[in-house]
């Protein structure tokens, strides 16, 4: 940065804190309780995790949770039915299916959209992507949602900044880009690999990062003064890591930390979709 002043933290942890204590009110005081049901297929550590943490912030706000658990070796077939089960039941307003599945004989996709599109609170659904794109958004992806609310927390000024998103996949960064450029923020998205990345990359206002390779964006790929959201978690010989670089944290205005950051407000938006998911159900 142009002077030694260091980054102001992003605070993650306290801003779903808040998300989840208006989640615990509002569900209070329902006639019924909303329910989620993840489907966790292996035991893959960091999935465990993932779901452990999604389970007690269920049941913290009062919100019905069931975790149904396959081994690795089951078939697509035995998850399809489950599902199936699921959306027939009208206790169940929100189906996951925590991923990244194990191994390489299951179709995602085809799982995924198994899923009854107003069940479907990841919000990763054909359907409810369109529908997004669109701008008849029904249920929006959590992870986009939380990020936006995590650059919005900062309070800066929005319309008319520039934004890179560094994303593996167009399902994490389409409706993201959606939903900036729906601020007045111009977006561009790229995968890793791209000649032209730092390029662009040097005149971002805003930088997103869902790689998940350690310290993937580097100083010399940040302008003084930008907004970094971190989605990497890769754990290494017991150290964490995101995909920004101490070097690029170094020169932002404001930075979101690994852990603490985006992750809690992925959880917080995956219950704020079930809530909101059960109150699309209950109007039918």
């Amino acid at each position: 940065m142009t002077d030694t002043t260091m980054p102001h933290i992003i605070d993650g942890k306290k801003l779903a804190g808040e998300i989840r204590a208006r989640l615990k009110t509002e569900i209070a005081a329902l006639s019924a309780v909303p329910g989620l049901a993840i489907i966790l297929v292996g035991d893959d550590p960091a999935s465990h995790t993932y779901v452990g943490l999604k389970e007690k912030a269920a049941e913290d706000i009062g919100m019905h949770f069931e975790r149904h658990m396959f081994p690795a070796d089951t078939t697509q077939a035995a998850l399809v039915k489950r599902i199936n089960e699921l959306n027939q039941r009208s206790d169940i307003h929100g189906i996951v299916v925590q991923l990244p599945l194990p191994g390489k004989s299951f179709d995602t996709d085809a799982i995924i959209q198994t899923i009854a599109p107003d069940k479907d609170v990841d919000g990763f659904h054909p359907t409810n992507i369109q529908a997004l794109l669109a701008g008849n958004p029904r249920i929006t992806p959590g992870l986009a949602e939380g990020i936006f609310r995590l650059i919005a927390s900062t309070n800066e000024s929005l319309p008319g900044k520039k934004a890179m998103i560094f994303a593996n996949s167009p399902v994490f960064s389409n409706p993201l880009e959606y939903i900036l450029n729906q601020h007045g923020i111009q977006t561009v998205s790229c995968a890793p690999g791209v000649d032209d990345a730092i390029v662009v990359s040097r005149q971002a206002d805003i930088i997103v990062a869902v790689i998940g390779k350690p310290n993937f964006v580097t100083g010399e790929m940040v302008k003084d003064g930008a907004i970094l959201i971190d989605v990497g978690f890769t754990k290494q010989n017991g150290q964490v890591s995101g995909d920004i670089a101490p070097s690029a944290v170094a020169k932002a205005r404001w930075a979101t930390p690994v852990p603490g950051g985006v992750g809690p407000m992925t959880v917080a938006m995956l219950l704020e979709n079930v809530l909101h998911a059960f109150r699309l159900q209950q109007a039918q």
